[in-house]
């Protein structure tokens, strides 16, 4: 058994904010997977499933990120678990956005998140430290965390990244933690594409198959090539809104 901890304020004012990152991945794992409806237990919204035939707790705590603690101690005592079957996901000043890496045991690093679960539970679990970037002054730090993240980061890595989460989640329960954090980097940070490779001239090659097909082409293989490109501007007509 082992218990997923979203680290995150409760309600709907906090709900996009950057320090809530771990209940947003949380939320994507409980819809990929389907689990049951929330409830509230150890002053938390909590879910039990599986995932990879592996029994899974869910649980966000409702006490505010300073308290965060004290619900998951409730919930290890009651299910008589060590700190080494958590796995806690939050937002991470150090690294950059959408950048993803593995922890076990360590410091809080100032999140009080992470202080309050050391004092409750200690230190032994382990971290999914999930990039936001710093503001660059301390002083900013507190607004930074608690502001809604920026549109172009909800459309852009942020978008990729709580599915990838969700998507890698079998190789994190396995314990493969390398293969989630490269996968996850491979999903937010796609490598740029190949060129094409040329000729000594400078041309781009040509397979010599699509050569042949493109010279055999037929009356009727333009007309499908027509339909098919129709079709997709209707496809890419716009779509009212509501």
């Amino acid at each position: 058994m082992l218990l997923f901890v979203g680290l995150g304020n409760p309600g709907l004012k906090y709900a996009h904010n950057r320090h809530n990152l771990g209940f947003m991945a949380l939320n994507e794992l409980a819809r990929r997977y389907q689990f049951p409806a929330a409830r509230q237990r150890f002053k938390s919204h909590f879910q039990e499933g599986q995932i990879a035939g592996q029994r899974v707790l869910l649980q966000k705590p409702e006490t505010f990120m300073n308290e965060s603690g004290r619900a998951v101690g409730e919930a290890l005592r009651f299910f008589k678990l060590a700190a080494s079957d958590v796995t806690v996901f939050y937002d991470d000043l150090d690294l950059k956005p959408g950048k993803v890496k593995i922890k076990y045991g360590g410091g809080a690093g100032g999140h009080n998140g992470l202080r309050s679960l050391d004092a409750h539970i200690g230190s032994d679990y382990r971290r999914v430290r999930i990039g936001i970037g710093h503001p660059g002054s301390k002083d900013a730090v507190l607004r930074y965390v608690l502001d809604d993240f920026a549109k172009v980061e909800q459309a852009g890595w942020l978008a990729d990244l709580i599915p990838g989460i969700a998507g890698e989640i079998e190789a994190l329960i396995t314990g493969d933690d390398g293969r989630f954090m490269s996968r996850l980097a491979h999903i937010v940070f796609p490598p740029p594409l190949k060129p094409p490779k040329s000729t000594a001239r400078g041309t781009a090659t040509v397979p010599a198959a699509a050569t042949k097909a493109a010279t055999s082409k037929t009356p009727d293989t333009d007309t499908a090539l027509s339909a098919a490109l129709a079709r997709a501007g209707h496809l890419n007509k716009p779509i009212d809104e509501d």
